[in-house]
């Protein structure tokens, strides 16, 4: 039997996905294991090979890849637990990352913090200055070299930086995108002078025009690459050792995987990795339900996670920000806050509630799991809400504790505020679903969209609880649970389900429309470097497909829009059809009428990626008919919505459910994995596949 595997490291649990070729699936999850993440992910594979009943050398004896999403690269910025790295550079721009085109003030920030000038700054220098040397060359804007290389200083260079504690050498020369000989020759002599030493060129990383997101990319590669490869080579040593004959693939934030050899080079596209797999999870869902428009929502036990998938597709974007710095780096945008089920929740000192976005995170955890964590999160607050079962958490394999909840809840907020248990965890309950709500519409508004035009899917752990809550806030009519296997494992089903997907870019101004040869000659030279890096991956594909795009601008603009590009050559025609398209992504980004196409158009970057179509892809098989109406296996006192406050709620096993089964809230309904709240007024219905379709009907 062939099988597929997924595994996707959060901050609280690791979860696990697993598919054959006759369409069995299983999924299950165990708390993760900072800092040695690496722990629990051979601990998952061995829960994993326990639900199918068979011996985890078995289980992977028979597997062709595992899909892994890992924490590693992000964690490692946000905690700055990264490499030394070295920095070499064009004569004369040392600065250019200290002074980050003035964005590094206030990039990343809110509204709100951007006007606080007392209390805003910028980040830490990427790089400190006695880590920085310049190099005499220059390549102009047109790739022509007017000073050569000086081998002999950039030696002495590079023998500088080693004595001085760097472990890692980032290269970045200006213009190296049109021309990249200079950056090539530098990365050799680093070779030759540092064996062994980990080294990244922007013209391998990113090549793209404007200098400063150019270099913060590439040394922010140049900071996770050596973390991420000795994270993944003791990893697959021991998977080999234990029987492990397929590939390992690594989770990108493009949404798409790539093989763990090749992650390395390219690790900064790893950073959103974890954020993905639910939003892929999602898109193969919705095609199989016939759903176009969806608002992807994960809420695990230290994040909240909202993305979007128009017209069938995720939507993405070609760059993002991290830490105040700019990267060049396309991913599915994902946005996320500290609002999960380990979310803590803690009182300021004027006396104002607040809900994250600290975390529990495994360890300790929250108070109800007794392991030591002492302050109210989420989770401890739906416990004494009545929403979860204190028996049934992770399938009854974590008895959680009410006495330590309340205690937690009570020390800590109703007593500072001067409220009962009750009413303080209906407030933290309420904070939660409104800040939630906040962050998708913002999503959903900020791309172009109304949320009342997509269906909601929910999961995670945590997502489930809450879901309805947060839809009725955005007059969401639908909401899709996604129950089975992939309860609260469904970001793990997402990378199980994923694709090999690389993207190249070349940056290449000039006025739009250019010549046709020109255009199609550009996008010839990506496709030609996709398929040399698909051919390294190591993998037989059932289909290859390319996509093409372009970020055009108006003239004298700063900011591009992503454009789609037809495949195949195009004439005069076609690219007057790619001008009318941008014009249109345009308006429905800024709004109709904002577009200015008197100014003329540039082109700025060319773009391509290829997906390598896996295999194997998970089939989510079909649910029995019911019978007969669903019957609920108890009643209990629950708080679902704060205007009606305290109802008694019948209480459903998920297991005995069937297709066509139709349950009216108040009522919750208990998986092995999750819980899902449905506050009154709303109806779910188990469809086919075994989810749970939920409509909500405001009062």
């Amino acid at each position: 039997m062939a099988y597929v595997i997924g595994i996707d490291i959060g901050g609280t649990f690791t979860d696990a996905f697993v598919a054959d070729e006759s369409g069995k699936v299983a999924g299950t999850k165990t708390p993760s294991t900072p800092p040695d993440f690496s722990e629990g992910f051979l601990t998952v594979l061995d829960e994993l090979a326990a639900t199918l009943g068979v011996g985890t050398g078995a289980l992977l004896a028979d597997t062709h890849y595992i899909v892994h999403g890992t924490t590693s690269t992000l964690n490692a910025l946000v905690t700055g637990d990264v490499a030394t790295v070295g920095f070499l550079t064009t004569r004369g721009h040392a600065d250019s990352i200290a002074i980050m085109n003035l964005e590094g003030r206030y990039a990343g920030l809110g509204a709100d913090q951007v006007q606080d000038m007392v209390r805003t700054d910028k980040p830490k220098p990427l790089v400190p200055p006695e880590l920085v040397r310049e190099l005499d060359e220059r390549i102009d804007h047109k790739g022509a070299v007017i000073v050569e290389l000086d081998e002999e200083g950039t030696r002495m260079a590079i023998r500088e930086l080693v004595s001085a504690g760097a472990q890692a050498i980032a290269v970045s020369l200006l213009w190296s995108f049109r021309n990249p000989a200079h950056e090539q020759r530098v990365g050799e002599l680093v070779v030759e002078e540092a064996p062994g030493a980990y080294v990244a060129l922007s013209s391998d990383v990113s090549p793209r025009i404007r200098e400063y997101a150019r270099s913060a990319t590439t040394i922010m590669n140049t900071q996770v690459g050596p973390r991420l490869r000795d994270y993944l080579r003791p990893l697959e040593v021991e998977l080999r050792s234990r029987g492990f004959q397929g590939s390992l693939l690594v989770m990108q934030g493009s949404g798409g995987c790539v093989d763990s050899s090749d992650a390395p080079s390219r690790a900064i596209t790893t950073i959103g990795s974890v954020l993905t797999g639910g939003v892929v999870g999602c898109t193969r869902l919705a095609a199989e339900l016939g759903h176009r428009n969806v608002i992807s929502t994960d809420m695990g036990g230290t994040t909240f996670l909202a993305g979007l998938v128009v017209d069938g597709e995720p939507v993405s974007t070609t760059s993002t920000v991290l830490n105040q710095y700019q990267l060049n780096v396309p991913m599915v945008d994902v946005r996320t806050i500290g609002a999960g089920g380990g979310a803590i929740a803690w009182v300021d000192n004027g006396g104002n509630l607040h809900v994250g976005p600290r975390s529990a995170g495994a360890r300790p955890g929250p108070a109800c799991y007794g392991d030591g964590g002492t302050e109210p999160t989420v989770t401890d607050v739906d416990l004494l809400l009545g929403i979860v079962n204190p028996d049934n958490f992770l399938g009854g394999r974590k008895q959680l504790s009410k006495e330590l909840a309340a205690e937690a809840v009570r020390m800590h907020i109703a007593e500072p505020l001067g409220l009962s248990v009750d009413d303080a965890c209906a407030a933290i309950y309420a904070i939660q679903n409104a800040q939630t709500a906040d962050l998708v519409r913002k999503v959903v508004v900020t791309s172009g969209h109304d949320p009342r035009d997509f269906v909601l899917y929910a999961y995670g752990g945590a997502g489930p609880m809450h879901c309805v809550s947060y839809a009725a806030d955005l007059e969401v009519s639908e909401v899709i649970v996604p129950l089975g296997p992939t309860a609260a494992v469904f970001s793990a089903y997402g990378l199980a389900a994923s694709d090999i997907v690389l993207t190249v870019e070349l940056s290449s101004p000039t006025n739009f429309p250019p010549e046709p040869a020109e255009f199609n000659g550009a996008f010839f030279q990506l496709r030609a470097e996709l398929e040399d890096r698909l051919a390294a991956q190591r993998l037989r594909f059932a289909d290859v497909e390319y996509r093409s795009e372009a970020d055009l601008r108006y003239t004298m603009q700063l900011a591009e829009v992503a454009t789609p590009v037809p495949t195949g050559d195009l004439d005069a025609a076609g690219l007057d059809g790619v001008g009318t398209a941008f014009g249109q992504r345009y308006e429905q980004l800024y709004g109709k009428g904002s577009g200015f196409a008197e100014a003329g158009l540039q082109l700025i970057t060319y773009r391509t990626q290829a997906v390598g179509v896996l295999p194997i892809r998970p089939k989510l098989g079909e649910v029995g008919r019911s019978e007969g109406d669903a019957q609920p296996t108890s009643r209990r006192r629950v708080f679902l919505d704060a205007r009606r406050g305290w109802q008694e709620a019948d209480i459903y096993d998920y297991r005995v459910l069937a297709a066509g089964h139709e349950l009216k809230g108040p009522a919750v309904v208990e998986a092995p994995t999750t819980t899902v709240a449905l506050p009154e007024g709303s109806v779910g219905r188990v469809d086919r596949l075994g989810n749970l379709v939920i409509r909500y009907t405001q009062a």
